[in-house]
């Protein structure tokens, strides 16, 4: 077990991860964050790539610095005898092993989970891929790209009248890393505690495309029972109205009234409490069927209020609005400040740093941050020195034959 001296619900959980990218780099992230000693193995010559991803400072990423926090860091060559050696070796008192090679990877390299189990019975391995460990693409390299066009997400994201939208980040991937983490602990709960604990680690195959999926909740029973597609309705949302961004004078807020009460407490701000009976906006159902004319209705209030104002009396009348922020925004923006989402952290190469605080809040055992990103092959010495009791002369071989 890790000398390292941590905080959080999971301390104690040791996890090996061979993932790096982005959805196994979140889902070990947000373990870190918590608590869990996470021993990240990267290749001696070819770093995670997140590590070349701007923006830069002083050549090194910003991206990496926030998405390798908390983690140690060390380099190891599987594709070696003697690498393949050294991480069984880093498995023996795992709980968790994540990795996102190709399929197949692990088996050519005589790593696979019968065999890392073997060595381990309890240890939980997360494999993450593009399309799943099986099935006709499973051997496809696949990406969250690709993911958020197979799952239905692109089809149905954006305008009508305009193409198919990508998300401006890396959704596929980082909603797989949350059901990767969810997936995790259910395996350890069942290991350790469910019906008495198995005392038996498993195989967890998470791939991109199916978590998205698994998001369109009714979609599946739609297109069965009534043959029904989501279509794309940009801002608005096919199941309830007025839902929309609004333009203001200066800017733009957020409105949505998904119950008849949240409606009519719009209609009053608007000072058109007249429309609430009106045969087209009667119900939720005529409202979405006329949602462009209730839409027009708000906004010609809106437009003519700042964004300050509209949201004032928005709220006076209870309903539910707020502003549209870029990270600036979020800076200055009390609710941010007053539950501590940006914290300040001490920064090996930039003295200090801001970066997201955990999250969800704890009572007891909150998450924390210490440390950013590290360089790579950071922990080295400390790893396999240290913990694993290499002597300095075979560290140095090792080096020097580029196994780590």
């Amino acid at each position: 077990m890790s000398t390292k001296t941590t905080t959080g619900p999971l301390d104690g959980l040791r996890v090996i991860d061979c993932s790096g990218m982005i959805s196994g780099g979140f889902a070990t992230l947000q373990l870190a964050d918590f608590g869990a000693d996470v021993v990240m193995v990267e290749h001696p010559e070819y770093p995670d790539p997140l590590r070349e991803w701007p923006p830069f400072e002083d050549g090194i990423s910003l991206w990496w610095k926030s998405i390798g926090r908390n983690k140690r860091c060390v380099t190891l060559d599987l594709s070696t005898s003697e690498g393949a050696e050294m991480l069984c070796e880093l498995v023996k008192d795992a709980d968790l092993f994540f990795e996102n090679f190709r399929p197949g990877t692990l088996e050519r390299w005589n790593l696979d989970p019968a065999t890392l189990q073997e060595i381990n019975s309890e240890l939980i391995v997360v494999r993450l891929s593009g399309y799943g460990q099986t099935g006709p693409r499973s051997a496809k390299p696949g990406f969250g790209t690709i993911a958020e066009g197979i799952s239905g997400w692109a089809y149905a994201n954006g305008y009508p009248d305009q193409e198919p939208l990508l998300p401006p980040i890396s959704l596929a991937d980082l909603t797989a890393a949350q059901f990767a983490v969810q997936s995790a602990m259910f395996a350890l709960f069942e290991r350790d505690i469910g019906q008495g604990g198995s005392g038996e680690g498993q195989v967890i195959d998470v791939s991109l495309y199916e978590p998205l999926f698994r998001l369109f909740i009714g979609d599946v029973e739609a297109y069965d029972i009534k043959n029904k597609v989501r279509e794309r309705t940009g801002n608005r949302h096919p199941n309830a109205a007025p839902r929309n961004i609004y333009e203001t004078e200066d800017g733009y807020i957020t409105l949505s009234a998904s119950s008849q009460s949240i409606f009519e407490n719009v209609m009053d701000a608007i000072d058109r409490s007249d429309l609430i009976d009106d045969p087209q906006f009667v119900t939720n159902e005529k409202r979405v069927a006329h949602a462009e004319a209730l839409d027009r209705i708000i906004e010609n209030w809106t437009r003519h209020r700042t964004t300050a104002r509209a949201i004032e009396e928005m709220e006076d009348a209870d309903a539910i609005v707020g502003p549209v922020y870029d990270i600036s925004d979020i800076f200055e923006d009390d609710q941010y400040h007053a539950r501590n989402d940006i914290v300040e952290v001490d920064d090996d190469d930039f003295g200090s740093i801001k970066t997201h605080a955990p999250i969800p809040k704890f009572s007891r055992t909150s998450g924390n941050v210490r440390h950013l990103g590290p360089a790579h092959g950071n922990d080295n010495w400390e790893v396999y020195r240290e913990e694993l009791g290499l002597t300095e002369e075979t560290y140095k071989q090792l080096v020097n034959a580029g196994v780590i």
